[in-house]
């Protein structure tokens, strides 16, 4: 059996533990939150290196996005230092695949088209599923300022964004990580704001921490697209008035997991470290261990 454990500077509330078997395979997939705290993730991967297979990485980007261009986060860097043996996954390969994969899923089944308003709530930290919104011809619209930097200005343009990105990649990257992300306990804060533009959007993309952090009351009609939700998150949505909840990663006991553990499972199950495979890799794996999207309606 095969454990992937995945390390979260999140609320331990979401901890989760669930053994599955694919491929006639068994796994065991664990997610354990630090509530905020570096001491104790980097503690976590000092006592497990080495005894699993494979390590995610949890509330937290190591790698943000220009393009195609990957750019890592040096507070992240220095915390995964302490994993020197076990492989750590982020989830960004398969945010560049399988989130994408994803976007032309929702296409295929009439969900969106090129008339379909997207907010898009960071494109440097999924840029995979935000190229695919492009591709499809969405209206889309980039939070990055807003979101991740508390600058109240929205960016409507593919090409301003990359522009945009282009600069703020690099002072970003220095920044200590709770600056640009909700961690342990202020992720169980809302505090609504930018209510406009999730009004203005049909579809909101992306991490669902980072979008309930500000989202309204009311929700009607809308269509979520992310990865990692419980129970108490889509009872959460249902009393905002969310249509549909679109999760790019299956559901497993009644939990869909982040990228970051479809990932580690990818390495886990290769034995390879997630930059040893290529993105024909990934689609192929993607395929070959059956990870497909959910559509969940609330």
């Amino acid at each position: 059996m095969k454990r992937v454990v995945s390390i979260s500077l999140g609320s331990s509330k979401r901890d989760k533990k669930v053994e599955v078997e694919i491929l006639g395979e068994k796994f065991i997939l664990e997610r354990i939150g630090t509530d905020g705290s570096q001491e104790k993730m980097i503690e976590l991967f000092k006592e497990l290196d080495g005894k699993v297979d494979a390590f995610g990485l949890g509330g937290a980007d190591l790698y943000i996005s220009v393009g195609k261009r990957r750019t890592t986060l040096k507070s992240i860097e220095k915390l995964i230092q302490y994993a020197k043996i076990t492989p750590v996954c982020d989830g960004q390969y398969l945010k560049d695949t399988l989130e994408k994969k994803t976007v032309f899923f929702m296409r295929d089944r009439g969900l969106i088209d090129k008339n379909t308003k997207v907010l898009i709530i960071s494109g440097v930290s999924r840029y995979g599923s935000a190229e695919g919104f492009v591709e499809v011809g969405c209206k889309t619209l980039f939070g990055d300022l807003m979101f991740s930097l508390g600058i109240p200005i929205p960016i409507y343009s593919h090409k301003s964004f990359l522009f945009i990105a282009s600069i703020v990649v690099p002072i970003a990257r220095n920044l200590p990580y709770e600056w640009l992300y909700p961690t342990g306990k202020s992720q169980e804060e809302v505090i609504p704001k930018y209510e406009k533009y999730y009004k203005w959007a049909d579809v909101i993309a992306g991490d669902f921490l980072y979008m309930k952090r500000h989202m309204p009351e009311d929700l009607s009609g809308k269509i979520i697209f992310t990865n990692t939700t419980t129970l108490e998150d889509r009872e959460f949505l249902k009393k905002r008035g969310v249509k549909l909840v679109v999760t790019t990663t299956p559901e497993f006991d009644g939990r869909t997991f982040g990228t970051n553990v479809m990932e580690a499972l990818i390495c886990a199950y290769t034995e390879k470290r997630p930059d040893e495979l290529k993105e024909e890799d990934y689609y192929r794996l993607i395929d070959e261990l059956n990870i497909k999207p959910d559509i969940i309606e609330l």
